[in-house]
């Protein structure tokens, strides 16, 4: 069965409900509400590449469906008549406010349709590169792959993609083989910034780090000439057979559509069309929450879940000493203990980012549980090292990029060979970048009882040696984690002693979980909470904005 006949199938089967929700049906409405609220995301998420207007063009087009409910005279279309609404909320959009809605103009600080999908679906090697490589296509080409997309995965069919952008099945066709030759140019640079042509990173010294036309059809021109860039060194899958196994981004937690009348009075909303048995429906107490979403009292559809939630806490308990210094310290002279909130500077001011870095601090008692850990905003980080980068030689970097938590997760080998640690640096740092928390159930200094290699601690024991660290260096946990708003890359600097990195995109919640297992769960002690969830939060002690050719030399006293 080809994904058009499996498209058309799954459409009929919704006929029963829409009816339903013509009729008046709640639990329908809700169905509907749910079942085909991520298709509409994922074509609006990924004709507008993740723009900060996603969400209202979603909005727009799901009310607009709703008001509209009662005039579908045939429920078997409905999801080609859904589609068409939401293809003409995005060229409305994009008449009313072009110029705004250019990403190449109007660079966003949150995550773009391409990283949401990397991060969200945990994509790897070439069905990542096809999720990239639509940062580079064009407006009206990112508006046809949204469909596309949608068709090759069995979402949709050729003839509701021709419907929806409003052209024959023949000129579709023809659309799409263009779209697809695009697309494999747009992979191919994708590959090749990913490489390691030197030619290249002269080609790109002035490119400002942005996908456009313009560079695009410079560094297209550059791999039709270049013996390195056009080798694939690899056999290149064709897009659609790396689509089909690609599920559909989910909603995002939070997502709400005010549906109570469409901002409508009930008059208004009658006039448009609404039954009277619709109407009944929106001003319902809300139903219990269906496929992880509700349609609340009032007639707000809110796209939710529902983690376990956080043990209650008493005051927060300290947090490790840090060290506060002026932004303008370059020495690295000996920190001095603190009190666990920020220390103010100088002037007395609020601290600003970048004053309070971390320092040598003091171990909290094993049965002390963490303070709460704020919950800053998440949408998500890409790594280029993908789901778990590890880094077990010197030179070895990933970079991560967006809003989100990262965890470190250290692994520290003396018995290979002991000695003075370099520890790895941060380096390229764009936006800001904090230390939040520190956990995997004990410091690395912690006693180990039992151990049959010979290690006394985590960093190693009388008889293998041991790892040290620089003087006045934080010790680590055998878990750190970090709260990253921009760009940075993590460098692992090994000399001397020997130890390794996996850097893991991460999120609050698997931050929360770590920092509260404790003793009573197996560990050696609860994790610690750094983090005061404001710019006085620490920084860590080896980071810089710049982008040094040795990473290893990066100064103790972070320059951020």
């Amino acid at each position: 069965m080809n994904a058009g006949t499996r498209a058309e199938l799954d459409g009929r089967k919704w006929r029963a409900t829409v009816a339903a929700a013509q009729a008046g049906d709640r639990r329908a409405l809700e169905e509907l509400l749910a079942g085909w609220l991520p298709l509409v995301y994922n074509v609006v998420g990924r004709a507008l590449n993740g723009h900060a207007d996603v969400d209202d063009v979603v909005q727009e087009t799901m009310l607009r469906a709703v008001d509209n409910l009662g005039t579908l005279r045939d429920p078997d279309s409905f999801r080609s008549w859904l589609i068409a609404i939401a293809m003409r909320q995005i060229r409305d959009r994009a008449r009313r406010g072009k110029a705004r809605m250019q990403a190449e103009d109007a660079p966003q600080d949150t995550a773009d349709f391409a990283e949401l999908s990397v991060l969200r679906l945990q994509l790897e090697g070439q069905r990542r590169e096809v999720a990239e490589a639509a940062r580079w296509l064009d407006a009206e080409d990112r508006q046809l792959l949204s469909l596309w997309w949608l068709e090759v995965a069995g979402e949709l069919t050729r003839r509701e993609l021709a419907a929806a952008v409003g052209i024959s099945r023949q000129h579709a066709a023809v659309r799409v083989q263009r779209l697809k030759e695009r697309l494999e140019t747009s992979r191919g640079i994708v590959r090749a910034l990913a490489g390691a042509c030197p030619e290249l990173r002269e080609v790109t010294v002035r490119w400002h780090g942005r996908p456009d036309s313009v560079w695009r059809k410079r560094l297209a021109r550059h791999i039709r000439g270049c013996g390195y860039c056009g080798d694939a060194r690899e056999p290149v899958v064709p897009a659609e057979r790396l689509i089909v196994g690609i599920a559909l981004v989910p909603v995002p937690a939070g997502f709400t559509l005010p549906l109570a009348f469409g901002g409508k009075t009930a008059a208004a909303a009658t006039g448009a069309g609404w039954s009277a048995k619709v109407l009944g429906v929106l001003a319902k107490p809300a139903v219990a929450v269906t496929a992880g979403a509700t349609l609340v009292a009032g007639g707000a559809y809110v796209a939710v879940h529902t983690p376990d939630a956080p043990p209650a806490r008493t005051a927060p308990t300290p947090t490790a000493d840090r060290t506060a210094v002026r932004p303008s310290v370059t020495s690295a002279s000996p920190p001095r203990s603190a009190s666990p909130s920020p220390t103010p500077s100088p002037t007395g001011r609020k601290a600003v980012y970048g004053t309070v870095v971390d320092g040598v601090d003091r171990a909290p008692g094993p049965d002390t549980p963490p303070a709460a850990l704020p919950h800053r905003p998440e949408t998500g980080i890409t790594s280029t090292g993908g789901a778990k980068a590890v880094m077990q030689h010197r030179g070895e970097s990933v970079t991560l990029s967006g809003r989100g938590y990262v965890q470190v997760r250290w692994q520290i080998s003396p018995k290979s060979r002991p000695g003075a640690l370099v520890m790895p640096a941060w380096t390229g740092l764009r936006g800001k970048l904090f230390h939040v928390a520190s956990g995997g159930g004990r410091r690395m200094d912690d006693p180990l009882t039992g151990s049959p290699d010979g290690y006394a601690t985590g960093m190693g024991g009388p008889t293998i040696g041991y790892a040290v660290l620089p003087a006045g260096t934080q010790q680590m946990w055998q878990n750190e984690y970090f709260y990253l708003d921009g760009t940075v890359a993590l460098t692992q600097d090994e000399r001397g002693c020997d130890y390794g990195l996996i850097v893991f995109p991460s999120s609050w919640q698997a931050v929360h979980q770590d920092v509260i297992t404790g003793p009573a769960q197996g560990a050696i002690r609860y994790g610690l909470v750094r983090d005061d969830g404001l710019d006085s939060a620490p920084v860590p002690q080896y980071v810089t904005r710049s982008t040094p050719t040795d990473p290893a030399t990066v100064p103790q006293r972070s320059r951020v």
